[in-house]
């Protein structure tokens, strides 16, 4: 089995700040991504994680955030609310490409936001 694996962790005060300016929410979340944040008030601590998830995934694909947008890349939440990904534009092609399955975890304290996101395949 290949396994890849990618972690990143924000200062959550840093990503309350940033969601604050307009252009920054529609560069960073996605369109579903964006509905259940704001469903719940935009929390800054889960967009702080959102945030985080991206960039470990970058770092879980081994390319940081390039050939791809950072929206391209949404942290959503089934029924139990565990986090999972969903890719869209070119994010989605290069998740193609690699042939990975991905597994994300996501957790915060009040000052920081930490995300690991494992990325997986079957060799052979």
């Amino acid at each position: 089995m290949d396994i890849k694996i990618g972690i990143d962790s924000v200062e959550i005060s840093r990503i309350e700040k940033s969601i604050q300016s307009e252009s920054f929410v529609k560069r960073v979340f996605g369109g579903e991504e964006l509905a259940e944040l704001e469903a719940r008030n935009m929390p800054p601590e889960s967009a702080a994680a959102c945030f985080c998830a991206k960039e470990a995934f970058s770092k879980a694909i081994g390319t940081g955030v390039r050939g791809f947008e950072l929206k391209e890349v949404q942290v959503l939440h089934n029924d139990m609310g565990k986090p999972y990904l969903v890719f869209g534009g070119d994010a989605k092609k290069i998740v193609n490409e690699l042939g990975y399955g991905f597994d994300i975890s996501i957790t915060h304290t009040d000052t920081a936001a930490t995300a690991v996101v494992i990325a997986f395949k079957q060799e052979g």
